[in-house]
């Protein structure tokens, strides 16, 4: 059964938005068999087949492909499946999204135009985002019983307003060409995250170059780009600490004065080395704060350079007399 649904699923997700516009066609005219028939049977069926196909191998490109790869995102973790949990020692685990490269998406360069790689970047986000952090999606969502975010006037009161989450900027560096119709897969995890900011590190690899427990010989060479993002959350027009989203989600463990305040987030735990957490040898294996402290800060070392580009704004110049041309169309 389970064999079964995985190729049913994927063609469901492929076929759907094609035939979407058939289907609710036929249904309004009633008599949607018919249509189908006449569609694969009637005059001229050839080139009608012929543009299915076309459709539907390049269907992610198509308008309105990007708002339901991203809805269907969103609905199959927050909405049909809420309720899984992780422990702290999955936090920095990825999830993997696999696509292809479209016809539309090809550039002058006979590969895929860097341009769209930032679309495939929101839709492994909205994943990994949505699979880890469900529950602490819907306890923001739900802010007025919850009270995970209070009001700064009055801190007994739950902050008003809707639950956003909001990029903040992407950096991509690219490695490697895709080329036409090319299969790969996006592996997305949680970098780090600091007071304000959470980050998101997503690789471009091969498709099936990762096996369960091994990296692959050569690895870099199975990479095709790299990126890292930044996300914000808000409550209404308050910007939420990204551990209190964590921390609903179950996947952070108890640390002495909490993981929200700058004594908790920002010091380094003691006994470290070079900002990172060391391991006594004559303490367990097991998960706890230091650990998962270790890895932000690791992760942090990179994403600083991610944040450090809010200071280009300073760096825009208009020039003594305006532009030297003004072109279009943009």
């Amino acid at each position: 059964m389970a064999s079964a649904a995985g190729p049913l699923s994927r063609i469901t997700r492929i076929a759907g938005p094609a035939l979407l516009p058939a289907i609710a066609y036929g249904a309004y005219k009633g008599n949607a068999a018919g249509l189908i028939e006449a569609f694969f049977t009637g005059p001229g069926r050839t080139s009608r087949i012929i543009a299915l196909v076309v459709v539907i191998v390049n269907w992610k490109s198509l308008p309105l492909a990007w708002t339901y790869r991203i809805f269907n995102g969103m609905i199959s973790h927050l909405i049909v499946r809420p309720n899984h949990t992780y422990p702290p020692d999955k936090l920095f685990q990825p999830v993997k999204t696999e696509t292809h490269v479209t016809l539309l998406e090809v550039d002058y360069n006979i590969h895929k135009s860097n341009s769209t790689y930032f679309a495939d970047l929101d839709v492994s986000r909205t994943h990994l985002v949505g699979h880890l952090f469900a529950q602490g999606c819907r306890a923001l969502n739900n802010n007025a019983s919850t009270k995970l975010v209070p009001d700064p006037s009055d801190p007994s009161r739950a902050a008003k307003g809707a639950f956003n989450i909001i990029l903040g900027g992407v950096q991509c560096s690219f490695k490697k060409e895709l080329k036409p119709y090319q299969r790969y897969e996006m592996w997305s995890r949680i970098l780090s995250w600091d007071r304000k900011w959470m980050y998101i590190v997503t690789h471009y690899v091969e498709k099936g170059a990762v096996k369960p427990g091994s990296k692959p010989e050569d690895w870099e060479k199975k990479i095709y780009a790299s990126a890292i993002s930044k996300y914000v959350f808000k409550v209404g027009r308050l910007t939420v600490h990204p551990a209190v989203l964590i921390g609903a989600s179950g996947l952070l463990p108890e640390r002495p004065g909490g993981w929200v305040k700058e004594s908790g987030a920002d010091k380094l735990p003691n006994g470290s080395a070079n900002g990172h957490a060391e391991q006594n040898a004559a303490e367990p294996l097991a998960w706890d704060w230091k650990r998962t402290e270790e890895e932000r800060r690791k992760g942090l070392e990179y994403a600083v350079h991610l944040a450090s580009l809010d200071g280009l704004l300073n760096q825009f110049e208009p020039g003594e007399d305006g532009p030297l041309g003004r072109f279009g169309p943009g």
